[in-house]
């Protein structure tokens, strides 16, 4: 039963929809109140008041906190913090078995202060869609599915084990097993409602579906109306045990999508066109909304798309307003618990539907004109998801980016090497020549773009006019097919179209994230051996959303985003530099013309007419009555509820983490880092795969060998994904990414460092090793974007395990800031000009940051002491403790204690927390 609203604004009223009568919060009585004209904010921001309103309760909301949020909407200033209550909370396995782990060992905490464990526990609902674990072994046959399971299930029982305990011993906890599909599909065909209801101490209530998820992209359900985004898994343990989300209120950058789309081009080619514009913009930290006339003509899948791409352009959310569009997807689809009509009515009542009929009233804070007649045929890459190629420039584009310097994103290539080619004899005897620019892995994967029928439908005629013209695709690409659903499936079967995707080697690999998180597989072996000795930049194309370099593949150093089709299409040619204007695919069998990819792409009307026919609400409705039904091998799983987890010792997936053992009840006193080393200094862009990789663990690494010492085989290593639940591996795997580049030690890449004042060059986990035996704390320096891309915890877990005290970057990503601070680690920002660079530090100084104490204020400024050789460097930093409660989490060491404290005080346990 949901908590009551103290409703100190008298808004809480009465309503009756569908023969039915609900409480809810008015937003037109709140407007009326508060003095404000309601259609002129943004649809978002309305949701977000609601939110506060509804969840008034004298101490984490207030009257106060509502007027200070509206003020600070209106100034454009970020100077007040929303305590945001989500109505659910969606967990992938990547990231939600850490966050299992954490609240079993937070379990532990509580018994040994001597109070009731099962006090853990969700406080919202909170669902878990394990996709992230199905890694591409086996491809290009119809056993692929089975059999890529059943290793699923091989690597990773002791993991799943764990999540049943969880559903068994956790209320208000659900799990999807494996094979069902991927968490923002699951979210978007099944989860989401868009409205909610809810059984109060006042009566039952209605409001709107928010959401926030451990997976960066749950931006994708905003397709459908539905506030929600990403979050740390540190912070997300604090929301799933009550407490509210802070996050400085947002600016709303409107975004007026016009024009019309070119013929051949696709949604994914608008969510690239919308990533790059936005980029140059900067819209980091802020809410997106869309409206205008070509978003109004964009299919609901269409605007998930769009919605999924949003930490690729930066911005929290991709906000899409419900109207008759989303209304008629929940038909398409079956209710989920509140029919469509009542869903209309409701928003209607909160003025919460539609477009926005005068959009120059509304309150953004900057509108942007987006034209998708710019959204020609493209791709991104090869290493960021922002630098958008058009297809047919990519012949050309190609040459100069292996030329480009590395700090440009290109490969330095010298001239001499531009030519390399080496023959190579496949598995089946075929001779074939792998160059730079070859295409070897071509996969139809990831949430962005399985959830969307038009995109496949397009790839599957494709792929079917190319078997009609006898075209096949090259032997050399490993193709693999991992739909976000099984609904993909099915509409694909009905239509007669999955035998033509199966006939270019896109069979089933299994339904889950895959390829995007990293979990491609292997190449065949003799074409990876020929990559790696060779140093050659060879080529995926995947329907991802992330391309980071060392992300889709080890060996595999140029990976380009594409369209489902387009990756049909580059299987077909077999490389990246191929020119679609003048280069046929093949011969017309009958009468010698040449084949160019513009013969075999589908028309519109085609598309549109069977994707009419893959929305079946019967189908939908059959699989969500199974959603929570796994296979034999998730039944045969054998565990007991319990309030404690029972750890085993000798378990090499699952350990109770170091940070979470002998936590003390009172919080240590902070004060000031002195004598620090560096133990990173790091450039631009580095990325939370950067600082913790998600794919294999080689054998010669730290984490490789910790599991070679526990008797494993390299066979049973798994990924550094699907070790999350170890700490021992993942500290050990933290700055490991085989691309890193640490300016300490430029000759090398990977995870290595120099020690002071000894000047060795050791690993990053041996030198940290060194420094904890010499009582000497560490700091990074980085650049600009440090920590973009995925919501990594362990990124935030591995940085402070290792002994990091404080980051000192040019600019933070959102969530591993928050992440950062959730563990107790300090992000210090060089004032705007500012870099590490331009102060001539070299990383080989020694570090003292000044003024860090309980009054601290937000964003106050810092001062920093380099100690070198001649004259001392000092100079000030912003301290990127953004709020109050920020500042709290740090003074408590992270989240995570502060929740154990807050818990013990309210049940009768004192302690003094130093604020």
């Amino acid at each position: 039963m949901g908590k009551r609203c103290l409703n100190s604004f008298g808004c809480l009223q009465k309503i009756a929809l569908s023969g039915r009568e609900y409480l809810f919060v008015s937003l037109e009585a709140l407007a009326n109140k508060l003095g404000i004209e309601l259609n002129t904010y943004p649809h978002s921001w309305k949701i977000v008041m609601e939110n506060l309103v509804r969840n008034e309760d004298g101490f984490f909301v207030t009257r106060d906190t509502l007027f200070r949020a509206v003020e600070s909407f209106e100034r454009r200033d970020g100077s007040s913090e929303v305590p945001f209550f989500p109505s659910r909370m969606i967990l992938q396995d990547f990231t939600g078995v850490p966050a299992i782990v954490d609240l079993a060992a937070m379990r532990d905490v509580m018994a040994e202060w001597g109070m009731d464990p099962s006090l853990i526990n969700p406080r919202i609902p909170v669902h878990l869609v394990i996709d992230h674990s199905l890694q591409v072994d086996v491809w290009g046959s119809d056993e692929a599915e089975e059999i890529n399971l059943k290793k699923e299930f091989e690597r990773n029982t002791e993991r799943y084990q764990l999540l049943k305990w969880a559903q068994q011993s956790f209320s208000r906890f659900h799990v999807v097993p494996p094979g069902k599909g991927i968490i923002h599909q699951i979210n978007l065909e099944h989860l989401a409602t868009v409205v909610r209801k809810d059984l109060t101490d006042d009566g039952e209530m209605m409001f709107p579906d928010t959401v926030v998820g451990t997976d960066s992209h749950t931006t994708m359900i905003n397709g459908l109306g539905v506030l929600g985004w990403g979050v740390g898994g540190i912070e997300a343990e604090a929301v799933i045990l009550g407490l509210p989300y802070y996050f400085p209120v947002p600016e709303v950058v409107g975004v007026m999508l016009v024009g019309n789309l070119p013929s051949r081009s696709t949604a994914t080619d608008v969510a690239l066109l919308v990533t790059e514009e936005l980029r140059k913009v900067g819209v980091v930290g802020k809410f997106v909304e869309f409206f205008g006339p070509a978003w109004r003509n964009m299919s609901l899948m269409d605007r998930a798309t769009l919605a999924n791409m949003a930490p690729e352009y930066g911005a929290t959310i991709g906000f899409c307003p419900v109207d008759d569009e989303t209304i008629r997807f929940l038909e398409q689809t079956g209710f989920r618990g509140i029919d469509a009509e009542t869903v209309k009515k409701y928003l209607k009542a909160q003025h919460l539907f539609g477009d926005y009929e005068n959009p120059e009233r509304v309150k953004f804070s900057q509108v942007i004109e987006i034209d998708v007649a710019k959204a020609v045929p493209s791709l991104a890459g090869p290493k960021r998801p922002q630098d958008r190629i058009p297809l047919y420039e990519m012949h050309s584009a190609f040459p100069s980016i292996l030329k480009r310097p590395r700090n440009q994103w290109g490969y330095e290539l010298k001239e001499e090497d531009e030519q390399k080619s080496v023959r190579v004899r496949l598995e089946n005897g075929a001779e074939v020549t792998l160059r730079h620019g070859t295409v070897v892995l071509a996969a139809i994967t990831s949430c962005t773009n399985t959830a969307n029928p038009a995109l496949l439908i397009t790839a599957a005629l494709l792929a079917r006019k190319a078997r009609e013209s006898g075209i096949s695709a090259k032997p050399w690409v490993k193709k693999s097919f991992t739909p976000g659903s099984r609904t993909v499936t099915h509409y694909l079967e009905k239509l007669g179209l999955l035998d033509d995707l199966k006939a270019m080697g896109f069979h089933v690999c299994g339904y889950g994230c895959a390829t995007c998180i990293g979990n491609s597989g292997p190449l065949p072996e003799e074409i990876e051996r020929a990559i790696v000795n060779n140093g050659l930049v060879t080529c995926a194309v995947v329907s991802a959303n992330r391309n980071f370099e060392g992300r889709i593949h080890g060996a595999i150093r140029a990976n380009f985003l594409a369209s489902p089709p387009l990756v049909v299409a580059y299987a077909l040619a077999g490389r990246i530099d191929f020119d679609w204007e003048n280069e046929p695919l093949g011969q017309d069998p009958e009468t010698g013309e040449p084949i160019y990819l513009r013969n075999l792409w589908p028309a519109k009307t085609e598309v549109e007419a069977l994707t009419v026919r893959a929305f079946n609400p019967e189908v939908f409705g059959k699989l969500r009555s199974t959603l929570y039904e796994g296979t034999l091998l998730w039944e045969n799983l054998k565990v007991t509820a319990s309030d404690r987890f029972p750890w085993d010792d000798g378990s090499t997936y699952l350990r109770r983490p170091s940070y979470l053992k002998s936590v003390p009840l009172v919080p240590p006193a902070v004060g000031d880092i002195e004598n620090a080393r560096v133990l990173l200094y790091l450039g631009d862009s580095v990325t939370t795969d950067h600082i913790s990789p998600a794919g294999a663990i080689p054998e010669d690494s730290p984490a490789g060998r910790y599991l070679l010492e526990k008797g494993l085989s390299p066979r049973l290593f798994n990924s550094y994904g699907a070790r999350r639940g170890n700490d021992e591996v993942m500290v050990r795997g933290t700055f490991a990414n085989i691309r890193l580049k640490n300016r300490l030690c430029p000759e090398r890449t990977g995870g290595w460092t120099i020690h002071f004042p000894t000047g060795e060059l050791c690993t990053v986990w041996e030198a940290s090793e060194r420094y904890r035996a010499e009582g000497v704390p560490l700091i990074v320096i980085a650049g600009k974007e440090y920590g973009t891309g995925s919501s990594r915890d362990w990124a935030a877990k591995g940085t402070a395990m290792l002994g990091v005290r404080a980051v000192i970057a040019e600019s933070f990503e959102r969530i591993h800031r928050s992440n950062l601070i959730g563990m107790g680690v300090l992000p210090l920002q060089f004032p705007d000009g500012q870099s590490a660079e331009k102060l001539g530090l070299s990383g080989h100084e020694v570090f003292s940051i000044k003024g860090i104490s309980p009054e601290m204020k937000p964003r106050c400024r810092l001062k920093v002491v380099a100690r070198r050789p001649g004259k001392d460097l000092e100079f000030d930093v912003i301290c990127r403790l953004d709020t109050p409660v920020e500042i709290s989490y740090y003074i408590h060491g992270g989240i995570l204690p502060r929740v154990l404290r807050e818990m013990a005080k309210s049940e009768g346990k004192e302690f003094s927390n130093g604020e």
